[in-house]
C-alpha cells in the first residue's frame, strides 16, 4: 500500500488536535504503548523528547555524512600530493614535468599547507551529502500529504498540536482508534481523506 491509499472506505486516517506539547507528549507515548506504527505529530516547534516518546530510532545519516566527509579529506590529499609529485615523479605513470615552484625553500609535500584545502573539501563533501540525502531520507519533496488538504487542519502550524494515525496501521479500524485517540483527550478528531 502507498502512504496515501486508506484500507478504510476513504479515510486515509484520523488526527488528533491538542492545544499544548505536554498533551501530544503524553499522547504519543500512549499510541506507541497502544501497538500503532503508522503515525506522526505536527507540532509547530520542536518538542523535547516527543522523537522518544514516539518510538523513533536513529537514522543513517550520520553515518553517511563521516564516510562523505572521509571521501573529501581523501581526495583533497590525493590532489594534493598528486599535483605536488609531479616534479618528485612519486608515480610511475606520469611523466616528469619541468614545474619547480618552491616558494621560501618549503616543501613540496607539506602537511600543515594542505590542511586549508583538506578542511573545505571535507565540509563541501559533508554538506551536500547531509543535504541530499536528508531529502531522500525525509521522501522530499513531498508537494501533496492529506494532513495538509483538510481546513481543519490550518492552525497545524499556528498554535495546535496534532497526532495522526494513519489507516494503514495494522491496528487501525475506524471505531476503535476514534475510541482511543478520545481516551487521550484531544481538542477534536478530524478524519483524513486521500
Amino acid at each position: 500500500m502507498s502512504a496515501s491509499t486508506p484500507n478504510q472506505a476513504g479515510t486515509w486516517g484520523l488526527a488528533a488536535q491538542f492545544t499544548s506539547p505536554r498533551e501530544i507528549y503524553e499522547a504519543a507515548g500512549k499510541v506507541r504503548e497502544a501497538g500503532y506504527r503508522w503515525f506522526d505529530c505536527h507540532v509547530p516547534f520542536p518538542v523535547h523528547g516527543l522523537d522518544k516518546a514516539m518510538g523513533l530510532q536513529y537514522t543513517i545519516l550520520p553515518v553517511i555524512v563521516f564516510f562523505a566527509g572521509m571521501t573529501g579529506l581523501c581526495l583533497a590529499i590525493f590532489l594534493q600530493v598528486f599535483t605536488n609529485s609531479l616534479e618528485l615523479n612519486l608515480w610511475a605513470i606520469v611523466p616528469v614535468v619541468g614545474y619547480q615552484f618552491e616558494v621560501s625553500g618549503k616543501p613540496l609535500i607539506s602537511a600543515p599547507a594542505f590542511v586549508p584545502v583538506a578542511f573545505e573539501l571535507t565540509v563541501l563533501f559533508s554538506a551536500l551529502t547531509t543535504v541530499a540525502f536528508m531529502l531522500l531520507l525525509n521522501k522530499l519533496p513531498c508537494l501533496y500529504h492529506p494532513v495538509l488538504k483538510s481546513p481543519k487542519m490550518k492552525r497545524i502550524t499556528d498554535d495546535r498540536f496534532v497526532l495522526v494515525i494513519e489507516a494503514k496501521d495494522p491496528n487501525f479500524t475506524r471505531a476503535e482508534t476514534q475510541s482511543f485517540l478520545e481516551s487521550l483527550g484531544p481538542e477534536r478528531i478530524v478524519e483524513l481523506e486521500p
